[in-house]
């Protein structure tokens, strides 16, 4: 089992000690670093900083937006980011949801996974710069013949000399059609919630992976005597996503949970949330599922219940370790 760090995304201001934290964790072992992007803080820049502070630890977005970039772009954000950090660089991509695609970006959200599969293609084209880049799809052309096109534009071939072709893709999926796509397409999955214990929300979704397949998983280590006080900030979290990362009817973690087995509390959570009952609905995350994908109690019982993620499909647990006690204490209970 792999370990990394996860920084997600700024909220009012930078975390304290990132950097810091970030070195500590190399020269602890941890095998990559990730950052995150939601309507503030973009993704690359941070990776870019940590890229001249460190020397090994892998740099992963997890995950930049595509809405946000045409593949284009997001493709020369990579090939610049692989070249200054020396090859590190993981890109990892996802579409949101329809209210920060469509609210913060402007942009319309149908279809994502035909839009995902089409922003892959343009990004290995262009990292393969085997040709000038040509592209007739439905949600990207290359050179651009739709409404408003003045007929002048050409193939172009990127610039920069990609520092590698097969530049990994890791796709932040939820669906199981998005997760069997991610599968077919991509080089690792981002899952957002996965529990060992309930293989089968997943199984079939992943049984095409090929060799090589990378699923890192965010995940709580949380050492403590009071598995259930332990478990608080999972549950904090999960009410934020089930409730009010995404639309009553069309949120895409509150489906998650509900094929996890917890319909009815993953309603419950979202209805106390969007009527503006947060400690409620913090307080109706149930605890079992909190428990299941997550590391709480004490480092016996941390140890022992780890073992179901080292059975299981997951290659990387990503912490959120903010100090040099926890950094450490996660790379001794995971490591070993």
């Amino acid at each position: 089992m792999q370990l990394g760090l996860i920084w997600g995304y700024w909220a009012a201001q930078p975390p304290d000690d990132w950097v810091d934290l970030t070195r500590e964790a190399e020269r602890l072992g941890y095998d990559a670093v990730w950052t995150s992007e939601s309507w503030g803080s973009d993704a690359f820049s941070p990776l870019a900083h940590l890229s001249a502070v460190t020397d090994r630890i892998r740099l992963g977005t997890s995950v930049v937006q595509i809405a946000a970039r045409t593949p284009t772009a997001c493709a020369m954000h990579a090939v610049t980011l692989d070249h200054l950090s020396q090859g590190r660089l993981i890109l990892g991509i996802g579409v949101s949801g329809p209210q920060v695609v469509e609210g913060w970006y402007g942009r319309p959200f149908g279809r994502p996974l035909a839009r995902t599969r089409e922003y892959v293609e343009v990004l290995r084209n262009a990292f393969a710069r085997e040709e000038h880049l040509t592209y007739d799809g439905e949600f990207h052309q290359h050179p651009y013949t739709g409404p408003g096109a003045t007929g002048l534009g050409k193939p172009l071939k990127i610039m920069t000399h990609p520092l590698r072709a097969d530049l990994p893709i890791f796709i932040g999926a939820e669906g199981p059609k998005n997760v069997a796509q991610t599968c077919a397409i991509a080089d690792g999955w981002l899952p957002l919630y996965y529990s060992p214990y309930r293989p089968e929300v997943y199984d079939e979704a992943i049984a095409g992976r090929p060799e090589g397949f990378e699923i890192p998983l965010n995940m709580i280590v949380n050492v403590t005597d009071d598995v259930t006080a332990g478990l608080l900030p999972m549950k904090m979290s999960i009410a934020l996503y089930i409730g009010g990362m995404g639309a009553k009817g069309q949120n895409f973690h509150t489906q998650l949970m509900s094929r996890m087995g917890f319909e009815a509390e993953a309603h419950r959570v979202q209805e106390l949330f969007l009527e503006g009952r947060r400690e409620e609905a913090i307080a109706a995350v149930p605890d079992d599922f909190c428990d299941e994908i997550s590391l709480v109690g004490t480092p016996e019982r941390i140890r022992d219940r780890l073992q179901a993620f080292e059975d299981s499909p997951i290659t990387m647990l990503n912490v959120s370790a903010r100090s040099v006690a926890e950094l450490r204490q996660a790379a001794e209970l995971i490591l070993g």
